[in-house]
């Protein structure tokens, strides 16, 4: 144990003086922003050393257990051999926004004995970015609006299964391991245990909190709790009840969104594989732009990539505008579970899509294109909420990725990132093979490990997670043309904060930050959608409801463009469109050739009879069409089909 220096090192590794003063912010010498890395220390001499120590001459202990890495460029020590103490934390690595993951390992020696103490230190705690631990979930349960502490339950009982499934979920009974970063529950280290916990441990954990619950809410919990309690009913309802209340509770609020993509090729590639939605200035679907962001990074070059992208973005349009329709119409609530099963199937369908292209232009190994996918669906559903009134939106979120393509959630007061990358550092890490520091250190870390088209869509895997808007921030899409290098976390106060003051606009705000990522990430295409929330009264404005149109699908140009409309309270006359829709799009035919080339401007009025001619024949050809297909390549249509949902199933024909 060595006595503090108060310094801190500069990451750049040309920095001739790399040695600051702790509490700088530049480095003096080569002016590259300095890094606070601050760890949770567990072990057993952890919470014993003091403050203003510094241990193997490097980590500042700054309060009790909370450390500060001063060589954040230096890679901490890691044992050749995993402790089972690691194991549960590498398993659940998916579930990193709510678990904190292992940094590395450091030892101890006291002043008046020889012991030594392995240290575990642990990043990605719930520790601000000046030191200061989050505050615990029971500090803030009081103040707290109906809706958060709902979302804050909910989210505590996703967890249980599983952190009950690798030994762990008496992390979840503690309130002091509890802590909350606004809505997103953060726990402070996991706690193994071999006693057997069930649902009524949970209950009885939370018994106190419903008698602080707020009133319209209280009953509601209370019976739940109880329930769980007595251990009368399964999870499945248990967890079908509190949903219940915190769409009914969420629904109370506004909702308002403003949305703007952009999309560039970048001062370096010569052609631009990403697509994204919304992007065309002509795309007048206020509707389904205020329900749907997607980002599309194609793989497979020119000629490839380009297509796969394109290919997956207008597919999902038309399969997410008649899933739109669909749960818009219900007048019961669609279970979680069930809405991840059909946003899964939606993705199959689009995987197998450009699987079938693959095997049709017989391409081979690294011929194949394919393509990462970021996707969020706000989707609406009927609900009657906790005061009586009836509301057609239950600020339900859904984001599913598969690739390195990103979402994050931001707000004035944090950047949350909400996607896991599908990369070879992730999978050693979740197989419990390596710790993520040093699994990025490793070769090919960053080698995607599956996108969409890479393989038949039973051998993957979607990552599918849902959220509740239920404050104001923006949610940002990108393709890793911005991500890489961390410079969404190195620049989101930069953007975000003027343009939730209005100080900047959101179309502003993209392209601002496209220009960044050509600065700073040249070498890629990059693409942006940006989402601006509101769920306060004071940023509401009526604003006419836009009915569902019938849309064809089209090759967008590069542009960017922007909606701004308050959730509907009326929805627009139901349309017949399920099975025309997704089975449409099962003859888009974006070649190579009509993606690569631009469409130029003396050539807009040929363009629009050209996508006239193309509505007619999708509309009233869509038959004829599939029937081809049936009959050339019986086997891959068949497998197509089945990826549909049940009821689209029937109008797939039966070869004789």
């Amino acid at each position: 144990m060595n006595s503090t220096n108060r310094t801190i090192h500069c990451i750049n590794p040309d920095c001739e003086q790399p040695i600051n003063n702790l509490g700088d912010r530049i480095c003096k010498t080569c002016q590259t922003p300095l890094v606070y890395r601050y760890l949770w220390a567990i072990g057993t001499n952890a919470a014993s050393i003091p403050p203003e120590t510094k241990i193997a001459d490097r980590y500042e202990v700054i309060t009790q257990q909370i450390w500060l890495d001063t060589q954040p460029g230096k890679p901490p020590e890691i044992p050749s051999e995993r402790t089972p103490a690691v194991i549960p934390y590498l398993k659940l690595y998916p579930e990193r926004l709510h678990i904190p993951q292992p940094y590395g390992f450091t030892t101890s020696t006291t002043e008046d004995t020889e012991d030594t103490n392995d240290i575990l230190l642990l990043e990605n705690a719930p520790i601000d970015t000046k030191g200061n631990l989050y505050p615990i979930i029971t500090k803030v349960w009081e103040e707290a609006k109906a809706v958060r502490q709902l979302y804050w339950l909910w989210q505590i009982l996703q967890l249980w299964k599983p952190l009950s499934e690798v030994g762990v979920a008496a992390s979840l009974l503690s309130p002091n391991n509890i802590l909350v970063q606004g809505w997103c529950i953060k726990l402070l280290e996991l706690y193994q245990t071999t006693e057997t916990l069930t649902l009524q441990h949970l209950g009885q954990s939370w018994h106190s909190w419903v008698l602080v619950a707020k009133a319209e809410i209280a009953p509601g919990l209370s019976n739940i709790i109880q329930q769980m309690c007595q251990g009368e009913v399964d999870f499945t309802t248990i967890s079908h009840q509190l949903n219940q209340l915190l769409l009914a509770s969420a629904a109370e609020l506004p909702l308002m969104v403003k949305v703007a993509g952009f999309t560039d090729a970048g001062p370096v590639m010569k052609h631009n594989e990403d697509s994204c939605y919304p992007c065309n200035p002509g795309d007048l679907d206020n509707y389904l732009s205020q329900h749907l962001a997607i980002i599309c990074d194609g793989i497979g070059g020119h000629e490839g990539g380009e297509v796969a992208s394109q290919l997956a973005v207008q597919s999902l349009k038309l399969q997410i505008r008649a899933w739109l329709q669909d749960v818009a119409e219900k007048t019961e609530i669609v279970p979680p579970d069930l809405l991840h099963q059909q946003l899964a199937a939606s993705l199959r369908v689009v995987n197998n899509m450009i699987w079938s292209r693959n095997d049709e232009q017989n391409r081979q190994g690294r011929e194949r294109m394919a393509t990462t996918l970021v996707m969020a669906i706000q989707l609406p559903q009927r609900i009657v909420t906790n005061t009586g009134r009836e509301s057609e939106n239950t600020h339900e979120l859904y984001i599913a990725n598969v690739g390195d393509s990103r979402a994050y959630w931001i707000t004035p007061s944090y950047c949350q990132l909400l996607t896991i990358d599908d990369d070879m550092a992730t999978r050693k890490v979740c197989f419990g093979q390596s710790l993520y520091r040093q699994a990025i250190t490793t070769a090919n870390a960053h080698a995607l490990t599956q996108a969409l088209g890479t393989k038949e869509a039973e051998s993957l895997q979607f990552a599918i997670k849902r959220f509740i808007l239920e404050e104001d921030g923006i949610l940002l899409l990108c393709s890793d043309g911005l991500s890489d290098h961390d410079w969404v976390e190195k620049s989101w106060q930069n953007y975000v904060i003027p343009l939730l003051t209005g100080k900047l606009t959101v179309e502003d705000a993209a392209r601002n930050w496209v220009k960044l990522a050509n600065e700073k990430n040249g070498q890629d295409n990059t693409s942006i959608v940006l989402t601006v929330v509101r769920t306060s009264q004071a940023h509401l404005v009526p604003v006419t409801p836009v009915p569902i149109v019938l849309e064809t699908s089209e090759t967008e140009e590069l542009g960017i463009t922007s909606t701004e409309t308050e959730t509907f309270e009326a929805q627009a006359p139901a349309v017949d469109y399920l099975a025309e829709s997704s089975l449409a799009l099962m003859d888009l035919n974006l070649s190579e050739e009509s993606v690569s080339t631009p469409v130029k401007a003396v050539n807009r009025g040929k363009l629009v009879l050209v996508l006239g001619g193309f509505l007619a024949l999708l509309l009233g050809g869509t038959s004829l069409g599939l029937f081809a297909w049936w009959q050339l390549q019986p086997q891959s249509f068949g497998r197509l089909c089945q990826q549909l949902p049940p009821e689209l199933q029937q109008f797939c024909p039966q070869r004789q």
